[in-house]
């Protein structure tokens, strides 16, 4: 039920013969896994970030594209943030440039 003195004794003593290597030793697995996590989901994200930024600065007029809600339309204006799609023969909807998901070849949107 008690700790003997002599055991307690001897835990203490073996504690404080850690080197300096073993105490940086116990961080090598965290360092490692902050590592794989880095190149295996950070990096991929921000370069997939980018490439959605540089295809919503290169959005043009005539362009086909798809929204986040799954409209199809072809950009007839513009602006700095807002895009006017054209979905269906004269019915045009204005969607944020955010909203943009993927442009479409020529042709696809009829």
């Amino acid at each position: 039920m008690f700790i003997s003195t002599a055991f307690a004794q001897t835990a203490g003593a073996a504690a404080g013969t850690d080197s300096m290597f073993g105490q940086f030793g116990q961080m090598i697995p965290l360092v490692l896994m902050f590592v794989v996590l880095y190149f295996v989901m950070i990096r991929p994200q921000m370069k997939r970030q980018k490439e959605v930024r540089t295809m919503i600065e290169a959005l043009a007029k005539g362009d086909e594209v798809v929204t986040s809600g799954g409209l199809l339309g072809k950009v007839t204006k513009i602006n700095e943030t807002l895009l006017t799609l054209e979905v269906a023969s004269g019915v045009e909807l204005q969607v944020q440039r955010s909203a943009v998901v993927q442009v479409l070849p020529k042709g696809t949107v009829k």
